[in-house]
């Protein structure tokens, strides 16, 4: 039987997420298979290398790059600190010696006898990869890194930006459909998630970000706010990468939105946990949905896989699904599905499209088309 595909956020309380932590070129890994690890960790590391220069020395002596060998200070693979001489001609009146200094510290890549030209490459920039989250090593993927396994609840947004951060989880709001303000914001949310609210304003961001917050979770916020916070437009690439000062996750959409219940009351139930967030996004083919990890304590009773759910695969929409509308009139409205029709319907567009039934939190019954909602799964 054919199903239609139906776009889903994972909202659950518990799961086993195992996180690939790999480095962009290979190197060492620093942790064992089975060792605990916390965000900190440093699970492997590498070094990228530098930037290249280039310097035209024949030009700067006056003599032929054949030559460029004999006039040469240092030689190809030589350390080298800045200001150090690397070639210098040899006048019969001393002078008037010519002499060629290094701009950078590094070493020599190349000297090259054809175009007179050398190469000097900028030190090596250590780069380490940490684990993000708590958890156990479950697999060493040699010279790029591990995959670390959590027990954890699991949340996805709609939209974030800012990399990975972690902190305790505090909440600002009492309920998810109150306004942020920046009262919400106080001095003791130094290094801490805060989540909260339907809508956080351009004053709730800018306290956010003189406050020190680690990460902000909110319902919606302004398009234009947005883009004054990054200093330009955002754009359809992945995000992730951005230096705001803290990492922003909207779990709901633009505008004043009030945040799930589901969505709020889990955060609620584990405020004071450690929590790491990242807002990578992705839109387009690939999608990255913005995360928001809590690891969980696996108590005793709870280590056996008869005491978990299990997880089944997903086949299409099914009734009783908790789904959010996408598209107006009702966007960002949350509710239950309640019927399935099989025929296709005539909408105000006059378009013949599959529907839903969907009952919202006031009783009242809607009917949507299917490609206008999203699955909230867990």
């Amino acid at each position: 039987m054919a199903h239609a595909y139906t776009p889903g956020l994972t909202i659950t309380d518990r799961t086993i997420l195992r996180k690939k932590r790999v480095l962009p070129l290979p190197g060492v890994v620093l942790v064992k298979r089975g060792q605990a690890v916390d965000p900190t960790t440093v699970i492997a590391r590498t070094e990228l290398p530098g930037k290249v220069h280039v310097l035209n020395v024949v030009n700067q002596l006056g003599i032929l790059p054949t030559d460029i060998q004999d006039f040469m200070l240092k030689k190809k693979g030589d350390e080298i600190e800045r200001g150090d001489i690397i070639a210098e001609d040899r006048p019969f009146i001393a002078w008037l010696k010519t002499q060629v200094e290094s701009p950078i510290s590094g070493s020599i890549e190349s000297i090259s006898d054809v175009t007179g030209q050398v190469l000097i490459r900028e030190n090596p920039a250590p780069l380490n990869v940490m684990a993000y989250v708590d958890g156990i090593v479950q697999e060493i993927i040699s010279e790029e890194g591990v995959i670390v396994e959590t027990t954890c609840s699991l949340l996805q947004g709609i939209f974030g930006v800012g990399g990975e951060v972690w902190g305790p989880l505090v909440k600002a709001t009492e309920t998810p459909d109150e306004i942020m303000h920046p009262i919400h914001i106080t001095a003791d949310m130094c290094g801490a998630v805060v989540f909260g609210g339907a809508y956080a304003s351009w004053d709730v961001l800018q306290k956010a970000k003189d406050r020190g917050l680690r990460g902000l979770i909110v319902g919606g916020v302004d398009a234009q706010d947005l883009n004054t916070l990054l200093g330009y437009d955002i754009g359809v690439a992945i995000t992730g990468t951005e230096t705001i000062g803290f990492t922003l996750i909207v779990t709901e959409g633009f505008g004043a939105i009030p945040m799930a219940q589901k969505t709020f009351h889990l955060l609620s139930h584990h405020v004071g946990r450690k929590t790491s967030i990242s807002g990578a996004t992705q839109i387009r083919a690939g999608v990255i949905r913005p995360e928001i990890i809590i690891p969980l304590r696996r108590d005793a009773d709870e280590s056996s896989p008869s005491n978990w759910k299990n997880t089944k695969s997903r086949e299409g929409i099914a009734i009783g699904d908790q789904i959010r509308i996408i598209r107006e009139p009702h966007f960002g409205q949350i509710g239950k599905v309640t019927a399935l029709p099989a025929d296709l319907q005539t909408i105000p567009t006059e378009s013949h499209v599959r529907v839903i039934e969907v009952e919202l939190p006031n009783a009242a019954q809607i009917i949507v088309p299917r490609t206008n909602v999203e699955i909230l799964e867990g």
